[in-house]
C-alpha cells in the first residue's frame, strides 16, 4: 500500500510540473533570454490563455532579432496570428528583403499577407525574375492572314502594388491584346522578318500600369502561319454574290416563263374568239338567204 501511494505521489508530482512548465514556459523565456529577445514571463502564460502559441511568437522574435530587423514586438506577432496570418512567412520575407535591400517593412508585409497573398514568394520573386508563359494568340495581318504567336514575359514582382495589384492573368490578357494590336497593323513578311517588333511595340505600352509585376522583357517564342482569312472571306463574297446573281436570274426567267404563259393564253382566247365569230358566218348568211337580202335571192319583176 505505501509503494502503491509512493508511485502515486510520484506520478501527480510528474504530472504538476508538466503542467507548471507548460504553463510557464521557462524554458522559452531562457531560450529568448539567450538570444537577446526581451520577453515577460507573464506575458508567454497569457499567450496560452488568449491560445497564441508561445513557441512561434519567441521564435519568430529570436529570428527577427538575430537577422537584424527592429521594430517588431510580440504583441504585433500576436495580432497578425490571431487574424490568421501566416507568421513564419512574413518573418522569413522580411529577413529575404532586409538581406536583398529591398524596402519592405513589418506593417507592409503583414498587409500582403492578409490581402490573401504569398509575401515570400512574392519577395523572391522580386529578387529572382518570373517567367509567365503566355498561351498561343492568333492576330491577323493586314493581307487577312492568320499568325499564331507564343511569348514569354519575365517579370519582376513589384512589392508595392501587391496588395489592391492585378495578377498574372491581367498581364497574359494585356500582351495577348498587345500582339493582336501589332499584328493587325502589320504585313505578316515584317512580323516574320522582325518578331522583335512585336516585343517593342507592346512593350512600350505599359502593360505593368496596375500590377503587382514589373515587366522586364517580352519575348516571341514561336510565330506559325494559319490560314489566309482574307481570302477566305473573299472566297464567301464571290459565292454569296454568285448565290445572289443565280437568284435574280431565277427570278427574271420565272418573270420570262410567266410572260410567255400570258401571251399563249392571249393567243389561244384571240384563235377562240376567231372561231366563235366563224362559226356567226353560215348563220348570218343563213338569215340573209331566208329575208332576201342577198342578190342570189333577188326576185325577177
Amino acid at each position: 500500500m505505501a509503494e502503491y501511494m509512493i508511485l502515486v505521489w510520484i506520478g501527480g508530482a510528474i504530472i504538476g510540473l508538466w503542467l507548471f512548465f507548460y504553463v510557464l514556459p521557462l524554458n522559452l523565456w531562457i531560450t529568448a533570454l539567450f538570444s537577446g529577445v526581451h520577453v515577460n514571463l507573464l506575458n508567454l502564460v497569457f499567450m496560452r490563455v488568449r491560445k497564441v502559441p508561445p513557441g512561434l511568437i519567441v521564435r519568430s522574435l529570436i529570428l527577427a532579432t538575430k537577422a537584424g530587423i527592429k521594430g517588431i514586438s510580440a504583441s504585433q506577432l500576436e495580432t497578425h496570428y490571431l487574424a490568421k496570418g501566416n507568421l513564419t512567412n512574413v518573418i522569413k520575407a522580411l529577413v529575404v528583403a532586409d538581406k536583398a535591400n529591398l524596402k519592405l517593412d513589418y506593417q507592409q508585409a503583414t498587409a500582403i499577407d492578409l490581402a490573401g497573398r504569398d509575401v515570400l514568394r512574392a519577395v523572391q520573386l522580386s529578387v529572382s525574375p518570373y517567367m509567365i508563359i503566355v498561351p498561343a494568340i492568333t492576330g491577323i495581318s493586314i493581307e487577312g492572314i492568320q499568325l499564331i504567336t507564343e511569348a514569354r514575359v519575365t517579370v519582376r514582382a513589384n512589392i508595392q502594388q501587391l496588395v489592391g495589384g492585378a495578377g498574372e492573368e491581367t498581364i497574359k490578357a494585356r500582351v495577348g491584346q498587345g500582339i493582336i494590336s501589332t499584328i493587325g497593323q502589320s504585313s505578316y513578311m515584317q512580323v516574320l522578318e522582325n518578331p522583335d517588333r512585336i516585343s517593342k511595340s507592346v512593350l512600350d505600352n505599359g502593360l505593368d500600369a496596375g500590377t503587382a509585376f514589373t515587366i522586364l522583357s517580352i519575348d516571341i517564342a514561336d510565330i506559325n502561319i494559319g490560314r489566309n482569312i482574307g481570302a477566305i472571306l473573299q472566297m464567301d463574297q464571290a459565292n454569296a454574290d454568285l448565290n445572289v446573281a443565280k437568284a435574280k436570274a431565277e427570278e427574271r426567267r420565272a418573270m420570262a416563263v410567266a410572260t410567255e404563259q400570258e401571251m399563249i393564253a392571249r393567243v389561244q382566247e384571240a384563235k377562240a374568239n376567231v372561231i366563235i365569230e366563224e362559226a356567226k358566218i353560215p348563220m348570218a348568211l343563213a338569215g340573209a338567204f331566208r329575208s332576201g337580202k342577198l342578190m342570189g335571192n333577188r326576185k325577177l319583176p
